[in-house]
């Protein structure tokens, strides 16, 4: 284990109630798994998770009336998409995976994955260690051969960083891209009123991108108000192309652990709108994940 890599917080047993009334097949579009003992995590890694395994996410999606569910590959795996695969593949009505891949992946490789329910790749640009891609360069290459399956890439990326970088990217690359933390741009940086994150909404509205409404707390504090704005925002760009994520089991909480029932809630908050609700639980979900 990695000595300098801090042990996060467990997260909370069961969800407070609430109060949606959910589509069938809702979606919980961003989630990890983690069983140190079955799949040990990288000394690189800049976190330690507390095991959080799959049979405790469906336990969770049980209590919250979700039906479905994505689990995306964690930093601190790297590219042994062992956890991601097997949760997938052993519930191939209700979970789809998101792995890391490493440059030079090939067809066979891939052909592999999707038959176990893999349906995208992560690029995770932000976190210490883990991901093999550490430039959206690489992903032009890997593209090609992900294409034919009917995947998708997942970004982890501050979009007001490198807006310029990101536009050129999902020109170029021909598959769909979608950036999680809606953008990722901290309320302490500007939030909505960073140029960054509008032009993030305008490539939203270009079409070129999906956007995860998922991890307010790592936006801004609790009770995360200056984070609505830029999710109104985002649907509004992009309700097509809107998702939402519980991130569970929240890795990287040192202090505080958000209550997943208080964060499902929130879309209720966000999207007043059922029908647009339903669109981003269950319709969205279906396009990316679950018709390919």
């Amino acid at each position: 284990m990695a000595d300098d890599a801090p042990l996060c917080l467990p997260p909370r047993p069961a969800p407070r109630p609430h109060g949606l009334r959910l589509p069938p097949g809702a979606c919980d579009s961003h989630a990890h798994v983690f069983d140190a003992a079955r799949h040990p995590y990288q000394p690189t890694r800049g976190y330690t998770p507390p095991d959080s395994p799959v049979s405790a996410l469906l336990a969770l999606h049980d209590a919250m009336g979700l039906g479905r569910g994505v689990v995306v590959q964690a930093s601190v795996h790297g590219t042994d998409n062992r956890a991601v695969l097997e949760a997938a593949e052993a519930h191939p009505g209700r979970l789809r995976a998101v792995v890391a891949v490493e440059e030079g992946v090939t067809e066979a490789e891939v052909a592999a994955m999707h038959a176990r329910g893999a349906r995208g790749i992560r690029l995770n640009l932000v976190d210490k260690g883990g991901m093999p891609f550490r430039s959206l360069d690489a992903l032009r290459e890997a593209a090609s051969v992900i294409r034919p399956f009917g995947w998708h890439a997942e970004l982890l990326v501050h979009v007001e960083q490198r807006p310029e970088e990101l536009r050129a990217l999902a020109a170029a690359v021909g598959i769909p891209v979608s950036i999680g933390h809606v953008g990722y741009v901290k309320v302490a940086r500007g939030g909505a009123a960073h140029p960054g994150f509008r032009e993030y909404l305008a490539m939203l509205r270009d079409g070129l991108f999906w956007t995860k409404l998922t991890g307010p707390y790592r936006l801004a504090e609790a009770p995360w108000d200056d984070v609505r704005p830029m999710a109104e925002a985002v649907v509004e760009a992009a309700p097509g192309r809107t998702l939402w994520g519980s991130d569970w089991p929240h890795v990287a909480q040192y202090a505080a652990m958000p209550d997943d029932g208080d964060l499902l809630a929130l879309l209720g908050d966000w999207v007043t709108d059922a029908a647009l609700r339903d669109r981003i639980l269950r319709d969205n979900p279906d396009a990316l994940y679950f018709t390919a």
